[in-house]
């Protein structure tokens, strides 16, 4: 692939990398923040979908890879996953002065000068091919058949973390640091993600009498779980979000539990601000949205494990359950409730917590790995 014209920022050359533009998730999230400190970069990703990511996203120069020409590859991107390699390694970056690279798949491994410094902003080694193969890969007949693929994956994934590759890793929390030093052998420091705290105001108003999912409908997120454990309830339960196996959960769901599909940003801020509190029960790298919840001074109910035990003050901003099992979360909720009774939760308090994980802490702490990268 010929080389993009380079972008300036004060002279300096940036490159920003990202494994596929098709939503406004957290890692896109993170990724606008960066983009912002970077005003002149331009934006490396293998697939594209325009009009899915922000505005201060699609201001940038975008340049995709051959697999964002493919049919449909904005909706079956992940079915292409063999090429993931082969794709990130299309692009020629070596008139940019600086890489930075925001990557939970393959954008790490884009290929770089030796003198050339690149910081990689890591989400997560690769889920699949890791730590969580089982939960995408549930049948033993699946995980043979996946398992040449999976070392060959694992392969890439290591030689492209090496520090002639990747000069500095960042992580997205302290669970996420460990599994970088159990797969690549890198140390890395912890720059949480950014929240902007002011797309979720504090709720002062008497809460609603509903608890609150954000549904991801893919096996990680675990909302099947949650939906059996409010069989045994008679409290309200309003999902949001969609995904690939939302029709598999919804069907034979309880009558207390509401399915309202994919939501505004407003609406869900909306939604956050009205609840009684967030059911949380993913093993999450960070849990972007359990922060949000939080700067709405709405308490959390999470699995105890992941970026939640960072994120969620225990007794003060949320409460945890211990195993992913519908009785486990059914045993929290009711503890909640008896707080709820009781003590109650302070919503003031709550979204002070949250404070910790302003977007604003992002840049300074972001702007000081550069540096440190540059130094």
């Amino acid at each position: 692939m010929a080389s993009a014209p380079a972008a300036t920022l004060g002279g300096l050359r940036t490159a920003l990398v990202h494994d596929w533009l098709t939503g406004m998730r957290g890692g896109e999230r993170c990724l606008e923040r960066i983009a912002g400190l970077f005003p002149d970069a331009d934006i490396f990703t293998l697939v594209h979908k325009p009009g899915a990511v922000s505005p201060a996203i699609e201001r940038h120069a975008i340049h995709t890879s051959p697999l964002s020409d493919l049919p449909s590859a904005a909706l079956h991107y992940r079915k292409l996953l063999p090429l993931f390699p082969w794709a990130i390694q299309r692009f020629d970056l070596r008139d940019y002065d600086l890489v930075i690279s925001t990557s939970h798949a393959v954008a790490k491994g884009v290929p770089t000068r030796p003198d050339q410094p690149h910081l990689s902003y890591c989400f997560t080694p690769m889920r699949y091919i890791w730590d969580q193969s089982s939960s995408y890969l549930p049948s033993a007949v699946h995980r043979t058949l996946a398992a040449p693929l999976a070392a060959s994956l694992r392969r890439f994934d290591r030689r492209t973390a090496a520090p002639e590759k990747v000069n500095r890793f960042v992580a997205i929390s302290r669970c996420v640091a460990q599994r970088i030093e159990r797969s690549y052998a890198r140390e890395s420091s912890v720059v949480h993600p950014p929240v902007e705290l002011s797309r979720f105001p504090l709720c002062k108003e008497r809460r609603e009498d509903f608890f609150l999912l954000v549904g991801g409908f893919v096996p990680y997120k675990r909302d099947a779980l949650v939906v059996d454990a409010f069989r045994n309830l008679s409290a309200r339960l309003i999902v949001a979000g969609d995904g690939p196996m939302r029709s598999q959960v919804s069907e034979n769901a309880p009558d207390n539990v509401q399915f309202v599909g994919r939501v505004s940003d407003t609406e869900l801020a909306g939604l956050m601000g009205r609840a009684r509190g967030l059911i949380y029960p993913q093993l999450e790298d960070f849990g972007i949205t359990a922060v949000e919840a939080q700067a709405s001074g709405t308490p959390i109910i999470a699995f105890r494990g992941g970026g939640a035990v960072e994120t969620v003050a225990e007794g003060m901003s949320g409460s945890f359950f211990e195993r992913p099992t519908p009785p486990s979360l059914l045993s929290a909720i009711e503890a909640f409730e008896r707080r709820e009774r009781t003590v109650g939760w302070d919503a003031m308090q709550i979204r002070k917590h949250a404070e910790a994980f302003s977007a604003e802490r992002f840049d300074a702490e972001f702007r000081r790995e550069v540096d440190a990268l540059l130094g």
